[in-house]
């Protein structure tokens, strides 16, 4: 019954039409950060959030505020300005089990890409043991181009987004050379040490291009995302001087896709200026936007979370150097309902670095200059969620394993008979009765659901 549900609530979600922006709004979550890049956190932990910050440290927020002691700390290793520094951070599937998360930056030394592995000690997943494993590096050319993004795909393995190197238009046609990293996707099997290359990458049979290589043709895939409900790989790509373009993967897809730069930009040819895909061999986005005051995309994520449930399945992007936001929603065919959000949600100019996703799929907005990072919210009236886009026991959840157990039923007892810490995701978690507060009443609705078949607990999007 759970599954079905949920499942017609998803079909519900998607089938939504019309525009978002009375709907949501943003929450500040932190303030006072350091130039911060980028926020995420494991699959398994929806207590915490993690935040780069440039220079090379990764807070962890956890509660309502920052940890005292830094999470990571490897500024004397990272070449931090402009678009170098700690970029990106993706934690292992198995992370609760291996302790590993793998990390993007800007090598001091000579400003080369470096891809590492870092882990956390057992007993101790506050603070990250120092002790680093490099498993890739890729000589730069310039201080900016240097893509930044990487992240697990559904497969498990590891995914790098890179970009052409820097300087104008490509000067040395690196997005399109199969023997150079620089302009593509790579896609890593990091299970062994340093890395190997999945059987099943597109260059590896026949013998064409760099084995690590997954898609060509890209300029600055500064960042992308997996939707993590249907496997598909959107990728916001920097343009030169007049378009913006998100190029899309289905999660069928094997592989090989050449996105065109610096033969195009966007849906137009760059170089040559005319008759620039004559054998109709380029993938072209599935949007683009013009430049006029804007000039870097920030790509987002296909929202999955469960506060903000009329943005379900909307994916969000928007413009650093204007601060506009939009989202669309997109069925591998046909973009619709295409939204502006700037009045609602936009933020200043030069701020938007990044957005984010924490364990539960909620989406974040990440301010660069502001130092602040923001969390998606909604405003619409409770009668307008759609409820059952969240799952059905996330309230009843408490200790966020992924299914309601006894070990919830203990949680709660901590919590409101022995000052334990509070249920997690959200402020009203462990309300499972819909009352409004936490108390015995809770425990003994719990224990009425485990034990007994009693009623689901309360959903999240109830307390709306």
């Amino acid at each position: 019954m759970r599954r079905l549900v949920l499942g017609l609530g998803i079909l519900l979600a998607m089938g939504s039409t019309g525009s978002l922006q009375a709907a949501l709004s943003k929450d500040t979550v932190i303030v006072g950060l350091s130039s911060p890049l980028f926020v995420t956190a494991p699959a398994s932990d929806s207590a915490r959030l993690f935040i780069v910050e440039r220079a090379g440290r990764i807070k962890v927020f956890v509660g309502d505020s920052l940890n005292s002691t830094l999470f990571l700390n490897i500024v004397s290793k990272v070449l931090s300005g402009d678009e170098q520094g700690l970029l990106g951070l993706a934690f292992h599937p198995d992370y609760a089990q291996n302790g590993y998360f793998f990390v993007n930056y800007t090598a001091r030394n000579d400003g080369r890409t470096r891809i590492s592995r870092f882990s956390v000690p057992p007993g101790n997943p506050e603070v990250a043991d120092t002790a680093e494993t490099v498993l890739l590096e890729i000589p730069q050319f310039a201080d900016n181009h240097n893509g930044g993004m990487i992240g697990f795909g559904p497969d498990g393995y590891l995914y790098i987004g890179m970009g052409d190197g820097g300087s104008s238009g490509d000067p040395g046609n690196r997005a399109q050379n199969p023997d150079s990293l620089l302009g593509k996707m790579l896609r890593l099997d990091v299970s062994t040490v340093p890395y190997s290359i999945p059987p099943d990458n597109p260059f590896v049979l026949p013998d064409t291009a760099r084995h690590e290589i997954w898609a060509f043709g890209l300029r600055n895939p500064w960042r992308w995302s997996f939707d993590r409900l249907t496997g598909d790989l959107y990728i916001a790509d920097v343009g030169q001087n007049v378009r913006e373009e998100i190029d899309f993967q289905p999660a069928s897809s094997p592989g090989g896709e050449n996105y065109g730069w610096r033969r195009k930009e966007g849906f137009s040819c760059f170089n040559p200026s005319t008759n620039c895909d004559p054998l109709g061999v380029l993938t072209d986005p599935i949007t683009q936007y013009l430049q006029s005051d804007r000039c870097s995309i920030t790509g987002g994520y296909v929202y999955r979370g469960c506060i903000a449930p009329e943005a379900y399945g909307h994916y969000f992007y928007g413009d650093y150097c204007t601060g506009e936001i939009w989202s669309f929603r997109y069925d591998g065919v046909t973009i619709s309902d295409s939204t502006d959000h700037t009045t609602e949600i936009g933020m200043d100019d030069f701020d938007l670095a990044s957005f984010g996703e924490d364990a539960r799929g909620e989406l974040y907005l990440v301010g660069i200059g502001t130092g602040t990072v923001w969390r998606l919210v909604s405003d619409a009236p409770p009668d307008s969620c759609v409820a059952s886009v969240c799952p059905i026991d996330l309230m009843g959840d408490v200790d966020t394993s992924g299914s309601v157990s006894s070990a919830d039923i203990i949680y709660m007892v901590n919590s409101v008979f022995k000052g334990g810490p509070a249920p997690l995701p959200v402020p009203e978690a462990g309300d499972v009765n819909c009352s409004s507060s936490r108390t015995s009443a809770d425990i003994i609705f719990l224990v009425n659901f485990v034990f007994k078949g009693g009623a689901a607990p309360c959903d999240a999007c109830t307390l709306l």
